[in-house]
């Protein structure tokens, strides 16, 4: 369920507007039907109880919205919980700068959209993907310096936001890492990616419709902006889609898809009225 009080003002706002709509069918009614002077009192009862149901109707399925259709610019953009494994078209899985495979809770996590993608989903052998990210052709600058002192995992680094299509997934290269192995980024930093994503995503998606993660939410840590929401995510990616030059032509649209475990966090009535701001 999302995040909605039941006094939240777009649902008055739209309960006001049911109101007014059937107010004025009530007056054009009574205009040839009488009501008699007995059957009034149940008749304002039932009115009453009827105007209380429809509040309640609105409360009920906006707090229980899984699915927003919005349109940014002249691109439809689908925010709904759900697998993205699941999802046709291209998606997209965050990778870090060096694009490792090696889940083993130190690298990448097993429980990560990272590590469940090498485990589970892989479309041929992890030895397949380490052949196809090595032979890929990059641009010349995505790829960055050779991390000589990195004792596990690869050391070729690249730039963030880099892509790799492999078969239908978009690899991208999301988070840097520190000394420690802890996937970290800045806040100017997530946003460098995200542009940078959107831009390489225009140039490979080939007309299909892209799925793609909160970015951010799970274990990457944004420096200084600790305590930062999934839906402040969902509205920095929204946002940074609409300054990009990234368009897609129907019947091509984006997806963000949202863990149904975690849509209780996000108000998609919030998304959803706030559109025209994005």
């Amino acid at each position: 369920m999302s995040q909605v009080g039941f006094f939240d003002k777009r649902i008055i706002k739209r309960f006001w507007g049911a109101v007014a709509a059937i107010g004025t069918l009530l007056s054009l009614t009574l205009i040839f039907v009488t009501i008699p002077d007995k059957e009034k009192i149940s008749a304002g009862i039932v009115c009453v109880i009827l105007l209380v149901a429809t509040y309640t109707y609105f409360w009920w399925t906006s707090k229980n919205l899984i699915e927003v259709e919005l349109k940014i610019e002249s691109s439809k953009v689908i925010v709904k919980a759900g697998d993205i494994f699941k999802q046709p078209g291209f998606k997209a899985i965050a990778f870090n700068e060096y694009f490792d495979t090696q889940v083993d809770d130190i690298i990448i996590s097993h429980n990560s959209l990272n590590g469940i993608f090498v485990n589970r989903h892989l479309p041929n052998k992890l030895e397949d993907l380490n052949r196809h990210l090595s032979d890929y052709r990059f641009e010349e600058d995505e790829i960055l310096d050779i991390n000589e002192s990195r004792l596990l995992g690869k050391k070729q680094r690249y730039d963030i936001g880099t892509i790799c299509v492999y078969e239908d997934f978009l690899l991208a290269a999301f988070s840097k890492f520190n000394d420690r192995n802890q996937a970290c980024l800045t806040m100017p930093e997530y946003l460098e990616f995200l542009i940078k994503f959107w831009d390489s995503v225009n140039r490979v998606y080939a007309q299909q419709s892209v799925s793609v993660p909160i970015f951010g939410s799970g274990i990457t840590r944004i420096k200084e902006h600790r305590n930062i929401s999934d839906e402040e995510l969902l509205k920095i990616m929204l946002w940074t889609f609409r300054i990009s030059e990234m368009r897609f032509m129907h019947p091509a649209n984006l997806s963000i898809i949202i863990h149904k475990d975690k849509i209780n966090q996000i108000n998609l009535l919030d998304i959803k009225s706030a559109r025209n701001g994005l």
